[in-house]
C-alpha cells in the first residue's frame, strides 16, 4: 500500500517529499491499442504521473446503460499506467469541460425540461449518484491506499467558472468519501478572486489552471490557501481549434521557460495536454463567445508535446530537457514512432441519397405538432430531419428557424434553398409557395454541445419553432438520424452530381496497416467512416484538412471508406496521405 498525503504544506509519498510531474492523456480520445505507447512516451519525457478526465457521456451513453469496454475501458488504461510505474490522477466527472461534447455530461439529461445542471438540484444529483454507484467501485481497488496507482481525485471541475453552489460541491465530496475514496481530493480553478471563491471547498486542496504568469497565479492562490502545496492542474501548453480559425500553436521555448519557472517555485504541475488525441465520432464540444457559437474541430492535437498521431514534437524535447534539470534522472528510451503510410487515392464508386435511405437509417419517424429537439425524442448525436407541408399559394416571405442548433439545410419540393446557421445569424432564406403547396424539409446537424460557461443547457435541433413570416408551422414528421450504423445502406453503382446530402462509398487496399491521414480536398462538409468507425467531421473551412486514421482501424486487404457529404465534391476522390494537415 502506498500512502500519498498532504502535510505541512508538502506532498508526501511513502513518507518522502513528492512532486507531481504529470501530463494529461484522455483514454477516450486514443484507440486502446495505443494507450501503452502514449504512456511510455509520457514516462520517457520525465513525468511520473498521468492525469485523465472521466467522461460520463462515454460511460452512460443511454440512461441506465453503462459502458466500460473498448475505448471506455478506464480500468485497463489505469492498469497499464500502473504497470509502467506511473501514478494516476483521476478527474471523475460529473462535468469535465475538456472541449468534449456537453462537458462530458450525457445528452439524455436534457430530456427533462426541468433539469438544472451543476447545482444542488436533487433530480440531477440522483443521476450522478447512480453513475457513481457504478464508476467509483471500479476505481476503488485502483486507489493507492489499496495498492493501486491513483493518488488523487478531483471534485467537479473549474466550478468557479460556472457557479458558487458550495452545497453542491460538498455533496459531490461526500459522494466520493461515502463510496470509499480515501485519497486526497482537490479542486481546480483559474487564479482569479471570484473563480477561487466560487470553486473552493472548505478543507480541500485548491489548485490553479493557467497558461502564463505562473508567479502571479501562485501568489493569488497563496492569498486563499497560504499553507498548502502549489499545484497547477492544467498548464495550458497549447490550445484547441474551432472551425474557421487558424491552428493554434505555442512556442516550445516559451513553454519550457514557463515550466522552468513553475518548477523553480517548487510547484507540482500537470501538462494540459501532454497528448490530446482525437474527438472521434460526434464528441467534439463547442463554445459560445461574444454570443457566437464556435464548434470545435475533430482533431484535439492541441499543439501538445505529443501530436495527434502520438509523435514527439519540438515541444516534447524542450519539456524533457527542462524536467531533467529537476529530476536528475535519465528518462527511459523513447518508443519507436508509429509507422505512417500514404495509401493514395480512394475513388468513391457508389452513392446513395440520404433522402432515399431514411427507412434504412432511422427508426420509424415521429409525428409531432412542434419540431421537437433531439433530446426530447431520445436522440443524442448526429442529424435530425424535420418535414412539414406548407399550404399555398403564399407570397414570398422569410423562413424563420427559431433557435436552430446548429446548422440547417433547407429544401422545398426537393430543391435546396440554402443553410441557416446558429453561428451566422445574418444568413436568411426566403421562399414563395405555389398554389398547390409544397413539402418543406429541414436537415439539422448537431455540431457539438457547448462544453464551457453559462450556456451548457444546449438542446439540439429546432428548439423553439419554425415560422413562415410570423406564422408558426405545425404538424411535423421527424426522422432521427444518429448515423451510428450505416451497414443497411443500399448504394447505386453510379456516382452522379449530388442534388441532396449523400453517402459515398469506396474501397482501398492495405498490405500492412499503418497510421494514415484522410485528405478531403475538394469535398465540402460531412462525416467520414473507415470500416464502420466514425472518424469525425470534416469541413473545407479548416483549419483541419485531414482526419487521423490510426492503424488499428485498418485491416490487411480491402478496407471501406464511407463519406456522408452534405453539399457535394469537386470529384468523388479522397486521398490517404502520410502526414497531418492542420492548417
Amino acid at each position: 500500500m502506498t500512502i500519498f498525503k498532504i502535510e505541512g504544506g508538502q506532498l508526501w509519498l511513502d513518507d518522502k517529499p513528492f512532486r507531481i510531474l504529470s501530463g494529461s492523456i484522455h483514454y477516450f480520445r486514443v484507440v486502446p491499442e495505443y494507450w501503452e505507447d502514449r504512456l511510455r512516451k509520457l514516462k520517457a519525457c520525465g513525468l511520473n504521473t498521468v492525469e485523465t478526465y472521466v467522461a460520463w457521456n462515454v460511460h452512460e451513453p443511454d440512461e441506465g446503460r453503462f459502458e466500460f469496454t473498448g475505448m471506455a475501458d478506464l480500468v485497463r488504461f489505469i492498469e497499464i499506467a500502473d504497470a509502467l510505474d506511473l501514478r494516476v490522477i483521476v478527474r471523475p466527472s460529473p462535468y469535465i469541460c475538456a472541449e468534449w461534447d456537453f462537458g462530458g455530461l450525457p445528452a439524455w439529461l436534457l430530456a427533462d425540461p426541468a433539469m438544472r445542471l451543476r447545482c444542488y438540484h436533487q433530480p440531477y444529483l440522483d443521476k450522478v449518484d447512480r453513475y457513481y454507484d457504478r464508476l467509483i467501485p471500479l476505481l476503488k481497488p485502483l486507489l493507492c491506499t489499496n495498492g493501486g496507482p491513483i493518488i488523487a481525485m478531483q471534485i467537479e471541475n473549474e466550478y468557479g467558472s460556472y457557479g458558487d453552489d458550495t452545497q453542491y460541491l460538498q455533496y459531490l465530496q461526500q459522494a466520493l468519501l461515502e463510496r470509499g475514496v480515501d485519497v486526497p481530493l482537490f479542486t481546480s480553478d483559474g487564479p482569479v478572486d471570484f473563480l477561487l471563491q466560487g470553486g473552493m471547498v472548505p478543507g480541500v486542496l485548491e489548485t490553479v489552471n493557467f497558461g502564463e504568469k505562473p508567479r502571479e497565479a501562485f501568489e493569488m492562490l497563496r492569498q486563499y490557501q497560504p499553507d498548502q502545496p502549489l499545484m497547477c492542474t492544467e498548464f495550458w501548453d497549447g490550445n484547441f481549434d474551432h472551425w474557421g480559425e487558424t491552428h493554434h500553436r505555442r512556442d516550445a521555448k516559451e513553454i519550457a521557460e514557463l515550466l522552468d519557472e513553475m518548477l523553480g517555485l517548487g510547484a507540482s504541475i500537470n501538462l494540459y495536454m501532454f497528448h490530446g488525441g482525437t474527438n472521434f465520432g460526434f464528441y467534439n464540444g463547442a463554445n459560445i463567445m461574444d454570443d457566437v457559437f464556435l464548434p470545435d474541430v475533430t482533431s484535439y492535437d492541441y499543439d501538445a508535446p505529443l501530436n495527434e498521431a502520438g509523435d514527439p514534437t519540438e515541444k516534447y524535447y524542450a519539456i524533457r530537457e527542462t524536467l531533467a534539470k529537476y529530476t536528475q534522472a535519465e528518462p527511459p528510451a523513447l518508443p519507436e514512432p508509429s509507422r505512417k503510410m500514404a495509401y493514395g487515392d480512394v475513388t468513391m464508386t457508389e452513392q446513395v441519397s440520404l433522402f432515399d435511405s431514411l427507412d434504412r437509417l432511422s427508426s420509424p419517424p415521429q409525428m409531432r405538432t412542434c419540431p421537437e429537439p433531439m433530446e426530447m425524442l431520445g436522440q443524442d448525436y448526429g442529424f435530425i430531419l424535420y418535414t412539414a407541408r406548407l399550404s399555398g399559394p403564399r407570397e414570398e416571405n422569410e423562413l424563420v428557424l427559431q433557435e436552430v442548433r446548429d446548422r440547417a439545410l433547407v429544401f422545398f419540393d426537393g430543391v435546396y434553398l440554402g443553410v441557416i446557421e446558429r453561428a451566422d445569424r445574418e444568413k436568411r432564406i426566403r421562399l414563395s409557395v405555389p398554389a398547390g403547396g409544397g413539402e418543406l424539409r429541414i436537415l439539422v446537424e448537431n455540431m457539438g454541445r457547448t462544453n464551457f460557461g453559462p450556456y451548457l443547457l444546449d438542446r439540439k435541433g429546432i428548439t423553439e419553432g419554425v415560422r413562415f413570416g410570423n406564422q408558426y408551422i405545425y404538424g411535423w414528421t421527424i426522422h432521427m438520424l444518429p448515423l451510428q450504423n450505416l451497414s443497411g445502406l443500399a448504394y447505386d453503382d453510379e456516382v452522379r452530381k449530388q442534388e441532396s446530402p449523400s453517402f459515398y462509398k469506396g474501397a482501398f487496399e492495405v498490405h500492412e496497416p499503418a497510421d494514415t491521414f484522410l485528405a478531403l480536398k475538394g469535398w465540402d462538409k460531412g462525416v467520414a467512416y473507415v470500416n464502420g468507425f466514425n472518424l469525425g467531421r470534416y469541413w473545407h473551412i479548416g483549419p483541419q484538412q485531414t482526419l487521423y486514421v490510426p492503424a488499428p482501424l485498418l485491416r490487411k486487404g480491402m478496407n471501406e471508406l464511407v463519406l456522408f457529404e452534405l453539399h457535394g465534391a469537386a470529384e468523388p476522390v479522397a486521398r490517404l496521405v502520410d502526414e497531418a494537415i492542420l492548417g
